[in-house]
């Protein structure tokens, strides 16, 4: 009998929330996985990249009820044995305050190859975000990370109070809200000075983050004046003090604004990652799923133009070209018509710059934009159901026009969570008329009176007009950049 090959174990840090921060190396190891075993504290969206039969199995701690340590250890041991390539995610960095070293050890002694894979940890990045370098040439030559939580059964777990009130430098504590009236009087009361700057920050990294300053005396009282809950850090000594004037976070122009994306999740990743770089929550409510129809590459003999609609037809145009062996150089000599400027940074990607853009990206600013172009005979790469306006027109000046459907939109289902936090967002964003159906359908009614509802252009707010809502924003340039300028200017 052949000997069982055992897989490998990668003990990952996701980072501290925000999913920007998730490294190259993490994305890495989560794509090749067969199993993702994760924590609850890691960033929205660091499981997308999971391949698609990947298992993905939650372990996170929750308060009531959690999966036990010594059982993640053995699960990761028995997949491990399978031949399985394992990932263990957790939130921050596996070796602070992760028990990932504990993990690390379990492995050892079962004789299974890991690999530890650092995550940016919290006690560095929410300070950051919030304006507050842990170390300072004129500050703070040194920085200790302590955990809030003590553990009067066990004596290992209890800290040395004179020792850190004599730190001289930046305490940084974990966990430490409810704990935070017993960890500044036993600081005080050891000696570090109560007018020390201190501050509590909430939810680091991520939308709708808080930080509260205040000094080691009345930080307690701050944090429950202003309700910060879990998870948060906290941050003892001079460096605090810079907050107010290196903040940047709250700067953003849309910090604190939440904004749900509706459209397709594949097609979603770039609009959110922009809205996040401006400060924005961004709640994924996808209502569409792009489905890519059957079929052959087209054939081109005779055809004089090319007309591109969105920027999926560019992707699976070239896709049906690469199966049968072509590439750019197919379209060589013809016309090549993009309806706007997303679908022609698409064409750009693949090496061909567009002949017509028109300025407004609908059907009708195309036609005008073809009015002078002679046409004998078009191909029309689009979605299945897209409206017959361009191909109407074509014909009617005596063009035979091939349309070529390359995908169907379907409706997605919304899970309840992610249906109400869009339905009370701040705004909400369609860039499609099948985004505007699919999600009435799935949402069952229309957003909240206090959600302003923005269009990508006029035949997107037509469709809202069907369902009787006006749209509060359109966009002027029809494409996510247009989407992403109104909501700036309106807000």
């Amino acid at each position: 009998m052949a000997e069982l090959k055992t897989g490998t174990v990668y003990l990952v840090g996701a980072g501290p929330g925000d999913p920007a921060l998730l490294t190259v190396r993490a994305q890495e190891v989560i794509a090749t996985a067969d199993a993702v075993l994760y924590d609850r504290l890691i960033p929205d969206g660091a499981l997308d990249g999971a391949r698609e039969h990947a298992e993905l199995v939650y372990v996170g701690k929750e308060p009531g009820g959690s999966v036990q340590q010594r059982d993640i250890g053995a699960e990761l041991v028995a997949r491990a044995q399978r031949g399985q390539t394992v990932v263990r995610l957790k939130g921050g960095d596996p070796f602070v305050f992760g028990r990932g070293g504990e993990e690390a050890e379990v492995l050892r002694a079962a004789g299974i190859r890991y690999e530890v894979v650092p995550g940016i940890t919290a006690g560095i990045a929410a300070p950051a975000y919030a304006g507050i370098p842990v170390t300072h040439r004129d500050a703070a030559s040194a920085v200790a990370f302590v955990t809030g939580h003590e553990d009067p059964d066990k004596p290992e777990s209890l800290l040395d109070w004179e020792a850190l009130a004599r730190f001289p430098g930046t305490l940084v504590f974990y966990m430490g809200v409810k704990a935070l009236p017993r960890i500044a009087d036993a600081l005080t009361n050891a000696g570090r000075a109560p007018d020390e700057p201190a501050a509590v920050i909430e939810r680091g990294t991520l939308p709708g983050q808080r930080t509260v300053l205040a000094t080691l005396a009345t930080i307690a009282d701050g944090a429950t004046e202003a309700a910060i809950r879990p998870p948060s850090i906290t941050v003892v000594g001079p460096v605090a003090a810079l907050a107010d004037r290196l903040r940047w976070l709250e700067d953003r122009p849309l910090n604190g604004r939440s904004i749900a994306v509706t459209r397709a999740r594949a097609q979603a990743s770039g609009l959110a990652a922009r809205l996040r770089a401006l400060g924005a929550e961004v709640v994924e409510a996808p209502a569409i799923r792009i489905v890519a129809l059957p079929g052959d590459a087209p054939d081109l003999d005779g055809t004089d133009l090319v007309c591109l609609t969105s920027p999926n037809g560019v992707r699976l145009l070239f896709h049906r070209l690469r199966a049968a062996g072509m590439d750019a150089r197919a379209l060589h000599g013809r016309t090549v018509a993009a309806i706007g400027p997303g679908t022609a940074r698409a064409l750009r990607e693949h090496g061909i710059e567009p002949d017509v853009v028109p300025e407004r990206s609908v059907a009708e600013s195309l036609v005008e934009a073809l009015a002078p172009i002679p046409v004998t005979r078009a191909l029309i790469a689009r979605a299945a159901e897209a409206r017959d306006v361009l191909p109407d027109a074509l014909r009617e000046r005596g063009a035979r026009v091939d349309v070529l459907p390359l995908y169907e939109t379907v409706a997605e289902q919304l899970d309840a969570d992610a249906r109400t936090a869009a339905l009370q967002a701040d705004y909400i964003t369609f860039t499609s008329s099948s985004t505007v159906t699919y999600f009435l359908d799935a949402a069952g009614g229309p957003p909240g009176p206090d959600t302003r509802i923005v269009s990508i252009g006029p035949v997107t707010t037509a469709t809202l007009r069907e369902h009787g809502l006006e749209p509060h924003v359109e966009a002027r340039r029809h494409d996510i950049e247009g989407v992403i300028s109104a909501i700036l200017e309106d807000a």
